[in-house]
């Protein structure tokens, strides 16, 4: 921890934490990312990339971010960044995790995401949840502890966001309907009952890369023991997962064959998350996927 009346800088801290000097001009700014800034800062011995808020609040988001990495990283199944430490600093809060190298993905590491992440899957839990509450982008995630996973999924994950969604703008008849989707709920899981897994929350093509070594990372997680199917689901929403990796998972650990039926339902609630968070065209996406989950119960 850092001494002192006034919070350091990042290259101040980076600098106590692992003993070699950074310094500020060292900084080089990264593209990606529309809820922090990126960068990279470099010493004589080792790169890190730092995540930065202009926001001392974001402080707790970075430390929830930090134990789904560790906790990811516990599975010991698809390489996560490890974590360098969080912090308040001169301009917010930072979170700061190791440098990767990416290189270009192949067909063999898509398979070999596919494998890993279905044996991550098997790391499971008595619950659906988790220890603490996070953020799916900058959204709270509420992850309070619940032994069904129909209860979690309605109160925790698809009501809160369409409360968001009717705070934000949402017309009410989309409102209406989707909360008469959480009543049917129960419908979608007669023949099913998953199991919670341990889930990386918020698996699209922007948040896994390869290594130098041409094996997958993932990163920036939104964690929870949750539907292993909700992970798949979130796969398929914006694409950047090839047949390799679908058939590599389900080899390892074949998915239910009602999974397609519930990948909407999963995916309903990313979208309302982006409306919620970015607004515009999400919101007739949504209605889309209301309505087609809908009709498989009505």
């Amino acid at each position: 921890m850092h001494v002192g009346t006034s919070a350091p800088s990042i290259a101040e801290s980076l600098s106590y934490t692992l003993g070699s000097r950074f310094d500020e001009r060292s900084r080089r700014a990264l593209s990606g990312g529309s809820i922090n800034k990126a960068f990279r800062y470099r010493s004589a011995k080792e790169s890190v990339f730092v995540k930065v808020s202009d926001s001392a609040d974001a402080l707790e988001m970075f430390q929830a971010e930090a134990a789904g990495l560790r906790a990811l990283a516990s599975a010991q199944a698809v390489r996560v960044p490890h974590v360098i430490g969080q912090g308040r600093c001169t301009e917010g809060a930072y979170l700061a995790l190791e440098w990767i190298a990416f290189g270009k993905p192949s067909r063999s590491t898509e398979a070999t995401l596919g494998e890993q992440l279905a044996w991550q899957h098997r790391c499971t839990h008595a619950q659906f949840g988790w220890e603490r509450d996070n953020t799916i982008g900058s959204t709270p995630q509420r992850n309070a502890r619940c032994e069904e996973w129909v209860a979690f999924f309605r109160e925790r994950r698809l009501r809160f966001q369409l409360e968001l969604a009717a705070q934000g703008g949402a017309d009410a008849a989309l409102v209406e309907r989707g909360f008469r989707l959480c009543e049917r709920l129960p419908e979608f899981f007669a023949a099913y009952r998953p199991v919670p897994s341990l889930l990386h929350g918020d698996l699209w093509g922007g948040n896994w890369a390869c290594d130098e070594d041409g094996l997958p990372v993932v990163f920036d997680p939104a964690v929870y023991y949750g539907d292993r199917e909700a992970d798949i689901a979130m796969t398929r929403l914006f694409g950047g997962f090839s047949q390799a990796f679908y058939t590599t998972y389900n080899s390892t650990w074949p998915l239910d064959p009602g999974a397609g039926v519930r990948t909407p339902l999963y995916n309903l609630y990313h979208v309302l998350n982006h409306f919620n968070l970015f607004g515009g065209g999400y919101l007739s996406q949504a209605r889309a996927m209301i309505e087609a989950s809908l009709a498989e119960v009505e």
